[in-house]
């Protein structure tokens, strides 16, 4: 039996927080044909936005057609500049825990606070996790603090130690589904709405009741069930405008 080729593509660019995908990509794939795609750089080998960024165009341009695109958090990020850059290769794109200035990302909160409080790494990780997730941790908090870190270490963020950066706000030419938490620490709902100015009439936002950052993997059928129904909507075949981007 021959698999059907991908209609929507997953972007991942912090393999060591697979984890939180699997429930919403579990949801997904039995109603959807869904790929997967991966940034993972070696020990060697430095961790690039941009680099990220031309990786995954290599790999949609082996596809015949526009997919679906969809991320969380800075995988959202990528997925939102690889639109801006590339609006012809993108059907729809699904952003979850973005918020509308798309650099306020769970490793600036990091970073803030690491130049504002005399806490170790480690330490400042274990109150992250809390801020993350909230008093029902999902694995030990042992775990969960490891994989922040290998995060940090891994992920490729524009946001350091010495620099905090800022990304142009705005929209894209193709339909929009932006999705976040009532109860998100990073992108709390005021980060979110902040998305309003740049909605077309083909883009949705939504709210999820709960759930915090990692609302997707606490809510995943719920979020399936936004996500579906946005992809199956008319509008989302199709770009319909150029984007509009505020100055940095």
């Amino acid at each position: 039996m021959t698999t059907p080729s991908p209609e929507a593509l997953w972007i991942n660019v912090s393999p060591h927080l697979q984890y939180f995908d699997r429930p919403l990509l579990r949801c997904l794939s039995q109603s959807l044909p869904i790929a997967q795609w991966q940034y993972v750089q070696t020990d060697d080998e430095g961790s690039s936005f941009d680099e990220a960024l031309t990786l995954l165009h290599q790999h949609l341009c082996h596809h015949d057609r526009p997919l679906h695109l969809l991320g969380h958090g800075l995988s959202g990020v990528l997925g939102l500049v690889y639109a801006r850059f590339y609006p012809e290769r993108v059907r729809s794109l699904t952003l979850l825990a973005v918020a509308a200035q798309p650099a306020i990302t769970w490793h600036a909160h990091y970073y803030v606070q690491r130049h504002l409080l005399p806490w170790s790494q480690s330490y400042l990780l274990a109150q992250t996790v809390r801020s993350l997730f909230g008093p029902h941790l999902p694995t030990p908090a042992n775990l969960l603090v490891n994989a922040l870190e290998q995060d940090l270490a891994t992920a490729p963020s524009f946001h350091s130690l010495l620099k905090l950066e800022h990304l142009p706000q705005g929209g894209i030419a193709a339909p929009l589904l932006v999705c976040s938490s009532k109860t998100d620490t990073v992108v709390h709902p005021p980060l979110a709405q902040a998305w309003e100015p740049w909605c077309k009439p083909t883009d949705r936002l939504w709210e999820c009741p709960v759930g915090r950052h990692f609302f997707h993997y606490f809510c995943s059928r719920l979020v399936a069930q936004q996500i579906l129904e946005f992809m199956r909507s008319p509008t989302s075949t199709a770009p319909v405008a150029a984007p509009q981007l505020a100055p940095n």
